[in-house]
């Protein structure tokens, strides 16, 4: 699991959303600030253990997690909401192997659940605070929808900055006349490739091989700050092509001046640029 990404403000209440690829966190912690602002861990467990929570987080994790362990379930369900039956997230992720509670140590330290979980919870705290929740939260996923579509518009035009003066070299200097639409094909995928060799160090053919269930291609998936280099090496292909230098001495030249580019990125990161990057 990623940091924390971003905050839900919830009628007064600062709530953490911490992320992965597949699904937001929500932190159990925050909202249960509502009940008691000293003491969050204990209202969680007040929480936890009632019947209908045991039941509703036990059913979450047979729809979601294939190696939840049904027995400990069961023990829990038919302890829950004895006096003496108490039931801390710990014990639950331990006993059970869930994935839908985390527990988290350290700056974003504390509980955090799923966000079907999370509104459940919210639910029981406050009907209406859950309401407030979820309609913040709402706000965040359109935002994030919108940032994301403007990154990627982003790095398509730095994509193509370039790429029709290095398509142009390649057919005035590479392609010679009466070529096959294949061979012409070829020539142009072996330029593109040798970019991507001098960049990423690997082939799109190969990146394809390792990354099997990626969306998009190798160039898809590059950061704003590559992109830039790979705009910057097709000019230099392009200049390299013209002046007659063969592929392997190109890739070389090319592959030089990526290590030094990248590496002034690294160092010294345009201010725009990192601006950017905050929409990734």
């Amino acid at each position: 699991m990623k940091d924390i990404k971003a905050i839900i403000h919830a009628n007064g209440i600062d709530i953490r959303v911490s992320s992965s690829v597949e699904a937001d966190y929500i932190s159990l912690t925050d909202i249960a600030k509502k009940r008691d602002v000293e003491n969050p861990r204990y209202i969680i467990q007040n929480w936890m253990r009632n019947r209908s929570t045991v039941s509703f987080l036990g059913l979450w994790e047979e729809l979601n997690n294939p190696h939840f362990n049904r027995v400990e379930f069961e023990a829990f369900k038919n302890e829950a909401g004895d006096n003496g039956f108490v039931l801390t997230p710990q014990k639950w992720i331990e006993a059970t192997n869930a994935i839908g509670i985390i527990s988290k140590s350290g700056r974003y330290g504390g509980t955090y659940a799923h966000s079907d979980i999370a509104f459940e919870f919210a639910s029981w705290i406050s009907p209406e605070f859950k309401l407030y929740i979820i309609k913040d939260y709402q706000r965040l996923k359109t935002n994030e929808s919108h940032q994301q579509a403007l990154t990627w518009s982003v790095k398509r035009e730095i994509a193509k900055t370039n790429y029709r003066i290095h398509t142009d070299a390649i057919k005035d200097n590479l392609l010679p006349p009466h070529l096959s639409k294949q061979e012409i094909t070829f020539t142009y995928a072996s330029e593109a490739d040798l970019i991507n060799k001098a960049l990423f160090g690997i082939t799109a053919k190969e990146w394809r091989q390792k990354n099997p269930d990626a969306k998009g291609n190798i160039r898809d998936a590059a950061t704003i700050e590559q992109l830039i280099v790979l705009a910057n090496l097709e000019t230099m292909n392009a200049e390299f092509i013209r002046e007659g230098l063969p592929q392997s001495d190109r890739l070389f030249r090319l592959n030089q001046i990526a290590i030094y580019q990248m590496n002034s990125f690294l160092t010294n990161t345009p201010k725009s640029i990192q601006e950017l990057k905050k929409l990734q």
